[in-house]
């Protein structure tokens, strides 16, 4: 494998190679990110943001396409120790849903992993923004600290996303964690683990109730840098995938 820059917790890089691999005898912390089931929004391919957004509930189809999620993650769920959502209706309805197929107890929120805020352009599509707020709009597609509608920037998004992770590491060190969030936490997880710039986000797309996982670990030279490896992204169980998931 070719040497690299691993990503820190933090956000900062050693000269370490990334190895996919940690030490021997160490547990990874495994987190399996679930996106939430479709909204009508994500039908009407609206932008839909956090808490301060509509917040609109699941469709009939998004909870059907999160139970089959769900039970394709059934075959480990005895190794899947936690469930954790985004604080945000839709994230909760689906975390709800995992959680029960699952046989888990309860959900843990953390507000680190809640969607974009967009601001003014909350509940408008692609097309009515760009007729709208066209200067807006070409600001935010290339610049990452730009806040969509006044809402939040990527930056300010990796800020929180990158927190909560810290939280959840230190809390669940060495466990599998389900975590149910959105699009752009999700991206911003995948582009940190990867050591990848975070304007790889514009280059990645996820389906609604899909899957992507990330491992966490101890390694590098010295067996002391925290690295990550992906395993899966992307993965929609309904539609692509026959058999167990392969935890």
């Amino acid at each position: 494998m070719s040497g690299g820059n691993a990503a820190g917790l933090d956000g900062s890089t050693s000269s370490a190679p990334a190895r996919g691999w940690g030490q021997p005898g160490m547990a990874p912390t495994r987190i399996i990110l679930v996106r939430h089931g479709e909204t009508d929004h994500t039908t009407d391919k609206r932008f839909s943001g956090g808490l301060a957004s509509a917040n609109p509930p699941l469709n009939d189809l998004g909870r059907r396409h999160v139970r089959e999620t769900a039970e394709w993650l059934a075959t480990v769920a005895e190794q899947i120790d936690v469930v954790i959502s985004s604080p945000v209706r839709r994230t909760l309805e689906s975390a709800e849903i995992v959680a029960e197929v699952l046989g888990k107890d309860e959900v843990l929120v953390d507000d680190g992993f809640a969607e974009m805020e967009f601001g003014r352009w909350d509940g408008l599509t692609f097309m009515e923004v760009s007729e709208q707020h066209p200067e807006d709009l070409q600001k935010w597609m290339g610049d990452l600290d730009h806040p969509p509608g006044g809402g939040e920037s990527f930056r300010q998004v990796e800020a929180r996303v990158l927190d909560g992770l810290t939280r959840v590491i230190s809390a669940h060190a060495g466990r599998t964690i389900a975590l149910v969030s959105h699009v752009t936490p999700i991206k911003t997880l995948v582009a940190h683990a990867l050591g990848a710039p975070l304007d790889s986000l514009y280059r990645m797309e996820l389906q609604p109730a899909s899957i992507t996982m990330l491992s966490w670990f101890l390694g590098g030279a010295d067996g002391d840098q925290p690295m990550a490896s992906m395993r899966l992204f992307n993965v929609t169980p309904g539609a692509h995938w026959d058999g167990a998931f392969p935890l």
